[in-house]
């Protein structure tokens, strides 16, 4: 009955819902995730009540003022139904509820809807000022003098050939052999991810993913109600063991994962990892899907599953938001070849055509010579940036789990006895918006922990606002 918020003692703890709004809540969250669907009926009150840890009489007052809401409907002599036309998709509500102040879907809204007076150290982007202004106006001045065709009409399902010509030679220098034909554009990375889902998952599907992961994993696999399962990630991977673990008690589908740089953590995948979670993954037919949206900040090639795999059981996704702009949405998935004409029908279905201006925009970017140039002083940015994010942090008692590794995020904990949800809440409310650890964390295990985008720290006033917080 830790849900119940009730003190040993049985009393409630002040300012937490009573019993009656505990078991409400419950039932309004099996609506809102559809495992109760307009029609169905709802668990009878003694079984209810032995379920929830709770008196028979607290459960028919729950039921009565749901009713009396028009949230359920009584039927005399047979029970309570869900009422009512299909309750609209919250994924808010789906899943255990959260505290706003530590969901990842709040920290994404905090960020994005952010004015220029806020701080985001918390975000996951580089600053506006970072990217390559100068080549994307020219790329939109050579997007301005394309013929029609390329102004006006749908991309071809796959998409732009030329990129994908060019995505194919740019994995083979990590190792992974595809051809062109095997590279789908999308609109995102995160449109990828989706498609996937959509592709091999049915609702009820387990899918692994680490323990911390990125946050719009959680959030993604919520709205396709998948059975979301994590296992601890260490600094050189997933924990094997653990891994085996899930896989034997859990059976997934999936498994979901960053390759070369970890979000949040930074760490990096070893070749041993890598070779076991493979064979592991081949003795339980788990497809992976890696992300490697960070491919291009990497200071040395990291291992890749897809290299190891072949694009046999391994698909490989990335974008260019996070190195060229966040505003040019084009991402894409590398898959084996048999599935290329299914996930075709899929984005028709779903976007009918591609982006395609946004296509010819990135292929003029990564064929300028400029584009790699960009990149070497962007990761020696990124380097300074970490050293003296990790310098000031460790200066008012923070601690970075790895030191200076590559890309954008330092994943760090606070000292003990300090919660990172209270100190983004006070931190909020002086414009710094923050990324609390469990917002990440399946488990709820890391509230001792906040991820850092060094880009986004090179003001003082974070530090100052950080240490206010910690010492309130």
């Amino acid at each position: 009955m830790n849900d119940l918020a009730l003190e040993t003692d049985g009393t409630r703890t002040l300012g937490a819902p009573t019993l009656v709004e505990s078991v409400m809540a419950t039932i309004r969250q099996r609506i809102a995730a559809r495992s109760l669907t307009p029609g169905a009926r709802l668990p009878s009150i003694r079984a209810f009540a032995q379920s929830m840890q709770v008196s028979k009489s607290t459960v028919v007052e729950a039921y009565e003022r749901l009713a009396a809401e028009g949230t359920i409907r009584s039927r005399p002599g047979s029970g309570f139904y869900a009422a009512g036309s299909l309750a609209p998709l919250s994924l808010a509500e789906i899943g255990p509820r959260l505290d706003r102040a530590v969901d990842p879907l709040w920290v994404s809204r905090q960020s994005l809807d952010a004015g220029d007076e806020v701080l985001k150290p918390g975000c996951g982007w580089l600053p506006a000022s970072w990217m390559p202004q100068a080549g994307l106006r020219r790329a939109l001045r050579t997007a301005a003098r394309a013929d029609d065709a390329a102004l006006a009409d749908y991309g071809t399902p796959l998409g732009l050939p030329p990129l994908r010509q060019l995505l194919a030679r740019r994995m083979a220098g990590h190792g992974i052999e595809v051809s062109p034909e095997q590279i789908m554009l999308t609109e995102s990375g995160t449109q990828a991810i989706d498609l996937l889902c959509r592709f091999l998952i049915e609702p009820g599907d387990t899918v692994l993913v680490d323990d911390p992961c990125y946050f719009n994993f959680h959030a993604l696999l919520r709205a396709h109600r998948a059975k979301v399962v994590s296992v601890p990630y260490t600094p050189s991977g997933p924990d094997i063991e653990l891994f085996a673990q899930a896989l034997a008690e859990h059976r997934p589908r999936l498994y979901i994962t960053n390759s070369a740089i970890h979000n949040p953590t930074g760490a990096i995948l070893s070749p041993v990892t890598a070779h076991r979670l493979l064979k592991l993954a081949d003795q339980s037919d788990l497809t992976i899907v890696e992300d490697d949206i960070f491919a291009d900040f990497e200071h040395a090639p990291a291992p890749r599953l897809a290299a190891f795999d072949g694009l046999n059981r391994v698909v490989q996704i990335g974008s260019f938001s996070k190195t060229l702009s966040a505003s040019i949405r084009c991402g894409f998935i590398a898959a084996p070849r048999d599935w290329i004409e299914g996930l075709t029908d899929l984005k028709i279905a779903t976007t009918f055509g591609g982006g395609r201006l946004a296509a010819e925009l990135v292929l003029t970017l990564l064929k300028d010579g400029s584009y790699r140039k960009h990149m070497d002083l962007l990761r020696a940015r990124l380097a300074r940036a970490m050293a003296e994010t990790g310098a000031r942090l460790k200066a008012i008692g923070i601690t970075p789990w790895i030191d200076q590794p590559a890309g954008l995020f330092l994943w760090c904990g606070l000292p003990d006895g300090i919660d990172a949800a209270e100190v983004a809440r006070r931190a909020l409310a002086d414009n710094v918006v923050l990324a609390p650890g469990n917002a990440f964390s399946l488990s709820g295990t890391a509230s001792r922990f906040l991820r850092f985008n060094v880009a986004q720290c090179e003001d003082q006033r974070i530090f100052k606002v950080l240490e206010a917080a910690m010492a309130r």
